[in-house]
């Protein structure tokens, strides 16, 4: 791996780094700082993690910039394991791989502004954008799902350009529907629960994110890209009277 590569995507050490995560986890971490080829290095190597089927490693996940690895506890050989983990981090440049296969692009209706994103003004002026090029900016640019958590099934979307670097709000609200689109720090989240949040409530969708009795509960997985279909409050409850899948409406293409 280069030395420019190494230095764009890390600040304040030297990345990719594996550490050790309790008793029981290692973190293969590739920036300290959010940013495109740090996410992509994680999901390229949880994927490679995964093909080669390493002894040792029970569960896989990825966050915003790293690879977490669920080690079996009685597995004698952890120090071998992170050898092994060290030779696939150096046998390629993991910021510049190819995002693994099987992700799709959805496009999720939603209804921006009004009384269904009711802090979408407030959002628009923290952008310094007008309005109708927010609307475009937010519409017109993909974000790939860069993580799930903090609720299930709940993605963490990004990134949008610089002017949505806007920050978290310094109150909370008390709570935001299902479904409801926010913004914050360069990132999109629709929430899988009603939830209280501190990000500024811009939109809402019908698209359920978290299916318990599905084949497949997570409806969407890191690496897939997700763009917003803005729609009118109407159609948003019509979708929402007729849906029955959990789709929403949404548009989806299978990339790879």
């Amino acid at each position: 791996m280069s030395e420019t590569t190494i230095t764009d995507a890390a600040v304040g050490g030297a990345f990719p780094q594996i550490a050790a995560v309790g008793l029981g986890g290692l973190l293969v971490r590739f920036s300290d700082q959010l940013g495109e080829a740090a996410n992509r290095a994680a999901l390229a190597f949880r994927a490679e993690v995964a093909l080669q089927g390493l002894a040792g490693v029970q569960e896989l996940s990825t966050s915003l910039t790293g690879t977490f690895l669920r080690i079996d506890p009685l597995y004698p050989d952890v120090a071998g394991l992170c050898a092994q983990l060290q030779r696939l981090l150096d046998s390629r440049d993991w910021y510049a791989a190819p995002l693994p296969q099987g992700r799709r692009h959805l496009r999720i209706p939603c209804v921006i502004g009004g009384s269904h994103g009711p802090q979408w003004g407030d959002a628009v002026a923290a952008s310094g954008l007008a309005e109708d090029q927010a609307l475009a900016s937010l519409t017109e640019n993909r974000v790939r799902v860069l993580t799930i958590g903090f609720a299930p099934g709940q993605p963490y979307m990004g990134q949008l350009p610089p002017e949505w670097n806007i920050p978290r709000l310094s109150q909370l609200t008390p709570q935001v529907p299902a479904g409801a689109l926010v913004i914050a720090i360069r990132q999109l989240i629709i929430f899988s629960a009603a939830t209280p949040t501190g990000w500024r409530h811009i939109g809402q969708s019908a698209f359920r994110l978290f299916r318990p009795d599905a084949a497949r509960p997570f409806a969407l997985n890191p690496g897939d890209e997700v763009s917003i279909r803005p729609i009118t409050a109407e159609e948003y409850e019509n979708i929402r009277a007729q849906d029955r899948s959990g789709d929403g409406g949404a548009q989806i293409e299978v990339l790879a």
